[in-house]
């Protein structure tokens, strides 16, 4: 029996995951879930990441328009690896997810969303704008994979002055039928353009719209794969720690062990955007302007997966009883990043430090246990961060350097809704 997809807020009819891919949020302003979580036996331990979505996957494409296509969706998002690997610290292991084009872990979702919307929208009329807010890595993930594909459109939209230089050159390196925005204001501001544009039924009407974020259905099931195909090796449930900050990874994980993958614990590590460690420690839920912090891509004071998070769990407390958020501030990142580069030569970006303290806080509180951190970007992303702390140059993967070599330009653009709008029509 086909899954079907209801929004988080309960206010429309159920809809087939294709429907649901392609208007990225709901009408009702809510985000898409599955009505059901399907449950799966884990499939056998394969050396393939591909083959471990597509077993995975299966069930959230049956009776879809799209199932037909899933193999050949898979092949091309999950076309490079993700290494779980045992770190010199005892009881930790890395999994790393920045072996993708622009050496971050949104790649995956990425590519695969623009493999569904590629084949959605193939006899379409009218273009697609892909609207993706990013505090960082998701816009050079949505831009890279969308670049040069026919009857697509995209708008990166990114904070002004809160991404590394070589973030902000990989937004805005693109061209073609890519375009980045540097908005006035943080992330957040970033997100509320994008929500407001895409709940703006006048201008849907006007130019068909949806999103690339973390909100789209798209991008977060194939984010599940990686953790269950870690997990298959992983010799027992895989206890993970998750770099986060709008939750959509956070939420990949918990649904992979949802399914019935062998994930054990989970555990959130933010920077000092520390909405989720005062809801996780018993405080109502509060957004919040983000903080610009050097782990900028997980600065998000409003995290949109909330609603996820506790649809999936069914309430507050319940949702507090499933996992737990701790916050790591600057100088411990920066701690972080200087000590292990210099006890056991391990570079870290700034994110991925972020879970590497939390494990250590582990450590000292007498957990024995392995753990799995999720090493979300390359530290090369980060060079003027990471270099000045380690006191030696960060050697740079292909593709980054390709990336980086090209000529990049990006407008500015107030946090203005109505200005935004007017953008948007005149394109």
């Amino acid at each position: 029996m086909s899954v079907r997809y209801v929004s988080t807020r309960g206010g429309v009819e159920p809809v087939g995951l294709s429907a649901a891919i392609a208007a990225g949020l709901a009408p009702d302003g809510g985000l898409y879930v599955p009505e059901s979580m399907p449950r799966i036996e884990p499939p056998p331990r394969s050396g393939y990441l591909a083959g471990t979505a597509l077993r995975m996957l299966e069930p959230f494409f049956e009776g879809d328009p799209l199932a037909a296509d899933l193999p050949a969706i898979c092949a091309d998002a999950f076309a490079y690896p993700a290494p779980r690997r045992e770190l010199r610290i005892d009881g930790a292991h890395l999994l790393e997810l920045f072996h993708g084009p622009t050496a971050a872990f949104k790649d995956f979702g990425a590519r695969f969303l623009a493999a569904c919307l590629g084949r959605l929208r193939r006899d379409a009329e009218r273009p697609l704008t892909i609207l993706v807010a990013t505090s960082g890595d998701t816009g050079a993930a949505v831009g890279a994979a969308f670049e040069g594909a026919p009857g697509m459109r995209v708008a990166i939209l990114y904070p002004d002055n809160r991404v590394s230089p070589r973030q902000a050159h990989q937004l805005g390196s693109f061209g073609d039928n890519v375009r980045a925005l540097r908005v006035e204001g943080s992330f957040d501001d970033c997100q509320r353009l994008v929500k407001g544009a895409l709940g703006n039924a006048s201008l849907q009407a006007e130019v068909p719209m949806s999103s690339a974020n973390s909100i789209s259905l798209g991008r977060l099931l194939p984010q599940m794969a990686y953790f269950g195909h870690a997990s298959l090796h992983a010799g027992g449930r895989m206890n993970t720690i998750v770099p986060t900050g709008n939750l959509g990874n956070a939420v990949a994980c918990l649904w992979a062990r949802e399914m019935g993958l062998p994930i054990g614990d989970v555990t959130f590590a933010c920077n000092a955007n520390d909405t989720l460690p005062e809801f996780f420690a018993g405080m109502p839920y509060r957004a919040r302007d983000a903080i610009p912090t050097i782990a900028n891509a997980m600065d998000v004071g409003a995290p949109s997966n909330f609603e996820r998070l506790i649809h999936l769990f069914g309430g507050d407390e319940a949702t507090r009883r499933g996992g737990h958020a701790e916050s790591v501030d600057d100088a411990e990142i920066r701690t972080i990043i200087r000590r292990h580069a210099a006890s056991d030569g391990e570079v870290f970006c700034p994110h991925t430090a972020t879970g590497m303290r939390v494990f250590e806080r582990r450590r000292l509180a007498g957990d024995r246990r392995d753990w799995t951190i999720a090493a979300t970007a390359h530290p090369a992303k980060f060079d003027t961060i990471v270099e000045p702390l380690i006191g030696r140059r960060v050697e740079v993967p292909e593709a980054l350097e390709a990336m980086l070599a090209r000529e990049a330009t990006a407008e500015p653009m107030a946090a203005d809704a109505r200005l935004f709008a007017e953008w948007l029509r005149a394109w």
